[in-house]
C-alpha cells in the first residue's frame, strides 16, 4: 500500500513498523524526515513529481512510502481493553475516507480504545484515510467485523451499553457516560441501518440550531466524544 504526507511519514519513521521504500520529489528538503529516513537506514529514492501522482491523489508534499497494509483485528480484541471505562467507536457503513480518516484522528486524540468496521459496503483502509488521520491510524486498533450485530452482541455480553446518534434521539447531553461504552455513528447519507438502531440501548441527538439540519459524520463523532470524555471527568 502507499501512504502519503509528511505527518503520516514522520508516524510511520517513529514506529518500529516496516517501511519497503520511500519516493521523494527531487525538491524535497524536510531534514527532520531525511534524518529519520537516513537513521532507520530504509531505501529512498528521488523521482519527478508525475511518478507520485500517478500512484495516489491529494496533497503528497512530496513524499510516498511504499508499505505493507495496515494491520487489523477481529472482535475478540476487546477482551485486551483494560481501560477502566472503555469507549469503542463503530462505524455503520461509513463511505466516505476523508470522514474515515477524521474519526480515526479525533478518536485517537480522545483516547477511544478501537474503531469497528464493517467488512463490507463500507470504505476500506487506503492511503487517503491514512493521510486525512494524518498518522494517527498507527495509534488506533480497527477491529474488522463481518456483522455488525453479532459484534454489538458481543459487546453487551461483555459489559458495554451501545449508543447510537440519531435526529430522533435525546439530547446527547442527558446520558450518564460512566459506563463502558461502544459510540455508534452512522452513515453518511441514511445514518444507521434498522437493525443496529434498534439494538443501541440509548440513541442521542445532537440539538441543532442554524437552519443545516445535520453534521458531517466525523464532526458528529467529534461532538459525541468529546461530551463522552469530558463527562466522565
Amino acid at each position: 500500500m502507499y501512504i502519503y504526507g509528511k505527518n503520516v511519514a514522520v508516524e510511520k519513521l517513529k514506529s518500529n513498523e516496516r517501511i519497503n521504500k520511500i519516493y521523494l520529489t527531487k525538491n524535497f528538503k524536510d531534514i527532520e524526515i531525511m534524518n529519520l529516513i537516513k537513521n532507520k537506514k530504509i531505501i529512498y529514492s528521488f523521482v519527478d513529481n508525475k511518478f507520485i501522482n500517478d500512484r495516489v491523489s491529494g496533497n503528497h508534499q512530496g513524499i510516498l512510502l511504499d508499505v505493507d497494509d495496515v494491520e487489523t483485528f477481529d472482535i475478540s480484541y476487546i477482551d485486551n481493553i483494560k481501560s477502566k471505562l472503555p469507549l469503542l467507536v463503530m462505524l455503520d457503513h461509513i463511505e466516505d475516507p476523508h470522514n474515515f480518516g477524521a474519526i480515526i484522528r479525533t478518536s485517537e486524540a480522545l483516547g477511544v480504545d478501537a474503531i469497528i468496521i464493517p467488512n463490507d459496503r463500507s470504505v476500506g483502509i487506503n492511503s487517503t484515510v491514512v493521510k486525512t488521520s494524518a498518522g494517527a491510524i498507527y495509534n488506533m486498533p480497527i477491529i474488522r467485523v463481518a456483522n455488525l450485530t453479532s459484534a454489538i452482541n458481543k459487546l453487551k455480553n461483555n459489559g458495554y451499553w451501545i449508543v447510537g446518534s440519531d435526529m430522533d434521539g435525546i439530547e446527547y447531553t442527558n446520558v450518564d457516560y460512566k459506563i463502558p461504552i461502544c459510540l455508534v455513528i452512522g452513515n453518511e447519507g441514511h445514518g444507521m441501518s434498522k437493525v443496529v438502531s434498534n439494538n443501541c440501548d440509548y440513541i442521542v441527538k445532537i440539538p441543532m440550531i442554524g437552519n443545516i439540519n445535520s453534521l458531517n459524520a466525523s464532526v458528529s463523532c467529534g461532538i459525541l466524544l468529546a461530551q463522552i470524555v469530558n463527562s466522565r471527568r
